[in-house]
């Protein structure tokens, strides 16, 4: 490269910056940088482009006042990024039906940015992957359809987003941040753009391969300990203890890890061990306590419908001819985002016994619904006379209809409950007289 690019050439406008992705994690980041920076905003799905230049955002990562005063220019044509030097990729890498990860949208959008890019720019990615896929998938093809050569004519940098959807607390701007580069010119570059947002520190990788293996294990770490959470109320349920309260005793030594058993989806959490798994087999060798997690974690929701048939068939209901509501979809409370949401494997599992389910969300958009799990929404006061409830998701809507409402969608005088989150307790229910289980 013959000229390095300076933070202070976009603080001054000379250049701009495209964040490739309009989601859960590319959009608040969009909004963020626009405080300071020329921002386009690049996204290949026209309808979300329309959306968001209407001045809504369908992830609620931003509200519409929010999304307002950003200063973004939103395009689905790949032609206006001629105009940017510093590419930021926040795209997904989900994995497919085999657990293998599905770099497309990764390679998609590099392959777009090559056809675009100039001498001297420089490509970021946020989006989690195994260590090597910035600079041993992306990096050639971004070489191979820009014609320059990495390293001369540009650069690449790594700087894994920490986005947890619905949390207006932990939030791009008070989150620390990591940041890597291929080349010192390029870290020193990043530190300067990051810093105009991230308030609360970066933290310098000193490899790319670190960085992205900083992010796979974040999660990784936490699918551990939920899925030892999830073993453990297994035992403790055919033991007839109540794993809450077991949870609540042993949190009062100071050292106790705070996790809760519960369903594992989104895009995060039940995704990248597998990047890390895929990665771990190719080099030889097989971990066995992260694929361990795994199993659990992704064998919850049947755990949980073969509950609700116990529980029809104690109550002697038919399972057959059973039918069961459930109470939320999206993949944690008050998202709408149903990415790899597990809600939907108890939902398979029921209807494999002949359940019939009713599935409620109060945020999840139906389309989608429809087009990326198979299920389809009904209203609220379309729920009327089950045989069982079960909260799955703890929406703020959900907690405030109460125990009592919930448990109104019964039939009259046998009422019963499943609370995966362990929204309300025992002796609510007691009080109520709804044959009530939590996990």
């Amino acid at each position: 490269m013959k000229k390095n690019l300076t933070a202070q050439s976009f603080y001054a406008g000379k250049n701009k910056i495209a964040v490739i992705g309009l989601g859960y994690v590319g959009l608040p980041l969009a909004a963020h940088l626009s405080k300071h920076f020329n921002i386009i905003g690049f996204d290949i799905s026209e309808a979300n482009v329309a959306e968001l230049k209407k001045g809504h955002d369908r992830t609620m990562e931003l509200t519409d006042v929010e999304l307002k005063k950003a200063n973004i220019h939103f395009t689905s044509k790949p032609a206006e990024l001629t105009t940017c030097k510093l590419f930021i990729v926040a795209v997904p890498t989900p994995v497919d039906h085999f657990h293998v990860p599905d770099l497309t949208a990764m390679e998609n959008a590099s392959a777009i940015i090559g056809r675009h890019m100039s001498a001297g720019s420089c490509v970021v990615y946020e989006s989690t992957v195994y260590p090597g896929v910035t600079e041993d998938v992306c990096v050639p093809i971004l070489a191979r359809e820009s014609k320059l050569k990495f390293g001369r004519d540009f650069t690449v940098g790594y700087s894994p987003e920490r986005i947890n959807p619905g949390d207006k607390v932990h939030t791009v701007d008070n989150t620390a941040k990591i940041i890597s580069a291929s080349d010192p010119a390029t870290l020193n570059l990043l530190e300067g753009i990051y810093s105009a947002v991230v308030k609360v520190g970066l933290h310098k990788a000193s490899s790319i391969k670190v960085a992205e293996a900083a992010k796979v294990i974040e999660n990784t770490q936490r699918d551990i300990n939920i899925a030892l959470m999830n073993e453990l109320a297994i035992i403790f349920n055919k033991m007839g203890i109540d794993t809450l309260e077991v949870l609540e005793a042993a949190g009062t030594k100071w050292n106790f890890l705070n996790f809760r058993p519960g369903l594992v989806g989104g895009h995060c959490i039940g995704v990248d061990p597998y990047y890390l798994t895929y990665k771990a087999e190719s080099i030889g060798y097989r971990p066995e306590v992260i694929l361990s997690g795994r199993r659990i974690n992704d064998n919850m929701g049947k755990y949980v419908a073969e509950r609700a048939v116990k529980m029809l068939i104690a109550a002697d209901i038919q399972v057959k001819k059973a039918r069961v509501a459930i109470l939320g979809l999206s993949f944690k409370e008050n998202v709408p985002d149903l990415r790899n949401t597990r809600v939907v494997d108890i939902i398979e599992e029921l209807k494999d016994y002949g359940v019939t389910v009713l599935a409620h969300d109060p945020l999840a958009i139906p389309e989608e619904a429809r087009k990326h799990c198979g299920v389809e929404l009904v209203s609220l006061k379309d729920i009327k006379d089950v045989d069982a409830v079960i909260l799955a998701v703890a929406h703020r809507e959900y907690q405030e209809l109460g125990i009592e409402r919930i448990s109104s969608l019964c039939r009259k005088g046998r009422s019963i409950l499943l609370d995966i989150k362990t929204v309300f307790t025992p002796d609510q229910a007691r009080s109520l007289g709804i044959n009530y289980w939590r996990l």
